[in-house]
C-alpha cells in the first residue's frame, strides 16, 4: 500500500514538473510567495488519500458539466431568443407563441399544442397523457393581454373565453409561465 501511494505521488509531482505550474508575476519575491501561497492552499490536496483526491476530482467534474450545460442553454439558435433578447423581441415572440398554442388548443389540435411545451416537460409527459389530460372542444377564443419578461422566464396574461355547461362564453384570467431556452420559448405548465 505504501508503494503505491509512494508511486502515485511521484507520479503527481512529475505531471506538475512537466506541466511547469507557475504564476507570473513582476517581481521574483512576489512570485515566490505567490508560489508558496499557491502551493499551502495546494498542499492538502496532495496529502489526501486516493479517495479524497478521486472524491474532489469528480465533484470538479460535475462541476464542469454543470457550467458546460448552463453555457450550452444560454447559447440559442443564430438569431433566437434568449434571455439577453431585448424586452419588445421577448415580448413579442412569447405573445406570438402564446397566442399560437392557445389557437392549437381552440382548434383541438393536440399534438401541436404539445409541441409548445419545455423539453423538460415533453421528456417527462408523453402525448399520450398530454392528451388525456385536455379536454377538446371547451375553448372558444384567447386573447393575450400582457406579457412581462424577466430574464429567461415570462409571465403570460391572457382572457380565455369556454362554455361550461349551461354558461356560455364565459370570461375567466388566466396567467402563464413560459420559459426561453435553445432559441425559442416554451411552456412550463407543472407550475
Amino acid at each position: 500500500m505504501k508503494i503505491e501511494m509512494a508511486r502515485l505521488y511521484s507520479r503527481f509531482e512529475g505531471w506538475l514538473a512537466a506541466v511547469g505550474i507557475t504564476i507570473c508575476s513582476d517581481s521574483a519575491e512576489s512570485a515566490a510567495a505567490t508560489n508558496r501561497q499557491f502551493w499551502d492552499v495546494f498542499g492538502h490536496f496532495r496529502a489526501a488519500t486516493v479517495a479524497k483526491r478521486r472524491q474532489y476530482a469528480g465533484r470538479g467534474i460535475g462541476a464542469l458539466a454543470v457550467l458546460a450545460l448552463a453555457g450550452c442553454a444560454t447559447v440559442g439558435a443564430p438569431g433566437g431568443l434568449s434571455k439577453d433578447s431585448p424586452p419588445e423581441v421577448k415580448r413579442e415572440a412569447v405573445a406570438a407563441r402564446a397566442q399560437g398554442r392557445w389557437d392549437a388548443l381552440i382548434k383541438g389540435d393536440l399534438k401541436a399544442a404539445y409541441a409548445y411545451l419545455s423539453p423538460a416537460e415533453r421528456a417527462t409527459t408523453p402525448l399520450d397523457v398530454y392528451r388525456a389530460k385536455r379536454k377538446v372542444g371547451l375553448y372558444r377564443a384567447a386573447k393575450v393581454d400582457a406579457v412581462d419578461c424577466e430574464g429567461a422566464v415570462c409571465t403570460v396574461k391572457l382572457t380565455l373565453r369556454y362554455d361550461y355547461k349551461r354558461f356560455k362564453g364565459v370570461q375567466t384570467p388566466l396567467v402563464e409561465r413560459w420559459v426561453i431556452e435553445g432559441g425559442q420559448a416554451w411552456i412550463v405548465e407543472g407550475s
